[in-house]
């Protein structure tokens, strides 16, 4: 479960008691840090907190403090290993220094709707906001529904706005100095990436732990399978939603798995296929490869020689000829090479929790285009570089 899958339900609670709240944002770090730049944490004024912004040595200080940054509005702050004007040390962890918004109700409500709307419907977000002056937690937000920008910018700010539109074009966030109101001030804007998705075609057993650890993730999840005594809802009820596949025949339209399977299907999402029947599978793999727009992730589990027979069976329901103009004309082999099968990283995975693991490994490999080489070697390789 992520921070925002915490804070959002304290938000509701408060909001629908009324009860006055602040918002802690890292808005900025220097050196070595546990969270980085959008990382959240709410307060709750009877001491009630959810989200992080530290590894965990920050937050009983910045809620000692929190009520009066804030008495007079919102206010940026800093906090690094030592705080320079107490007696009191408190640590970072990391060594680094860490920038935090703080802010209350009138302008962290409107993007906690916006967070929550982003997250909801899984879309991405960028959120472009001041940070000094008189306009200090003023936000220009891009990515929202059509009509629902208004309802969460405070001001219609230009300069604000053209830098969250640049921010979702661009897909990452920035920092500026911008001109609003005939003042200089500086802005920080936050991309947030749509949240990520994984269909697990197969409900079996070892498909349990793999959805309990994308839950952890804060993935949206789908089980589908073609079995009603497994797809059930006692059995995953973690999952976002659940769908029975269909039998043996092929509808009408030739789409080899139902519509409201593949509804919610983003680019951005993962598939792993994995029902342990041939038919099945190569009938699921057949509507993965007709999709117009390609998956991030397609796994297929079993060893490489299964999902080459899969492969063929797909093609031949799809009826998909070979390309003559491809440096592989074979479409068996041509698909292939844009699955991951079998699917997962070598962990020495053998039971279905660690082979879960192995599997929503490499899928977060795949959505943050990482190495998934071990950090020492990459922080040596760095440092080798940068001398």
């Amino acid at each position: 479960m992520t921070d925002l899958e915490r804070i959002l339900p304290l938000w509701g609670e408060l909001e629908a008691s009324g009860t006055e709240y602040v918002l802690a944002t890292v808005v900025a770090v220097q050196g070595p840090s546990y969270r980085k730049p959008g990382a959240c944490m709410l307060l709750a004024r009877d001491g009630h907190r959810s989200g992080t912004v530290s590894g965990g040595c920050l937050e009983a200080e910045i809620a000692r403090r929190a009520w009066w940054h804030t008495e007079n509005g919102p206010s940026v702050q800093r906090y690094s290993t030592v705080e320079e004007e107490s007696e009191r040390p408190y640590g970072s962890g990391c060594g680094g220094v860490v920038w935090l918004l703080l802010e209350r109700r009138p302008t962290a409500n409107p993007l906690l709707k916006a967070l929550e709307q982003s997250f909801r419907r899984r879309n991405p977000l960028a959120v472009a906001t001041i940070l000094e002056g008189e306009r200090l937690g003023h936000r220009a937000f891009a990515g929202l529904e059509p009509g629902q920008a208004g309802d969460f910018s405070l001001q219609a700010d230009d300069p604000l706005q053209d830098q969250a539109d640049l921010a979702l074009a661009r897909r990452g966030s920035m920092e500026a100095t911008l001109s609003v109101q005939g003042s200089e001030v500086r802005a920080w804007t936050e991309f947030r990436p749509a949240r990520p998705g994984l269909w697990i075609f197969g409900a079996g057993d070892d498909a349990q732990p793999l959805l309990r650890l994308a839950k952890e993730l804060g993935w949206f999840v789908t089980v589908a399978d073609g079995r009603t005594q497994l797809a059930t809802r006692e059995r995953f009820p973690l999952a976002d939603e659940l769908h029975v596949l269909p039998g043996r025949e092929l509808p009408a339209n030739n789409s080899v798995t139902p519509t409201s399977a593949l509804a919610n299907l983003h680019s951005q999402d993962a598939a792993v296929v994995m029902t342990h029947s041939f038919e099945q599978d190569s009938r699921v793999l057949a509507s993965l490869l007709a999709i117009e727009v390609p998956l991030t992730y397609i796994g297929v589990l079993g060893p490489q020689r299964r999902t080459r027979e899969l492969l063929a069976e797909a093609i031949g329901l799809l009826d998909l000829p070979a390309d003559p103009t491809s440096s592989n004309p074979d479409p068996v082999e041509r698909w292939l090479a844009k699955l991951h099968a079998p699917t997962g990283l070598d962990l020495g995975a053998e039971s279905p929790e660690t082979i879960a693991l192995s599997i929503v490994a490499e899928i977060q490999k795949s959505f943050t285009k990482a190495t998934a080489l071990p950090l020492r070697e990459v922080r040596a390789a760095a440092a080798s570089i940068s001398h």
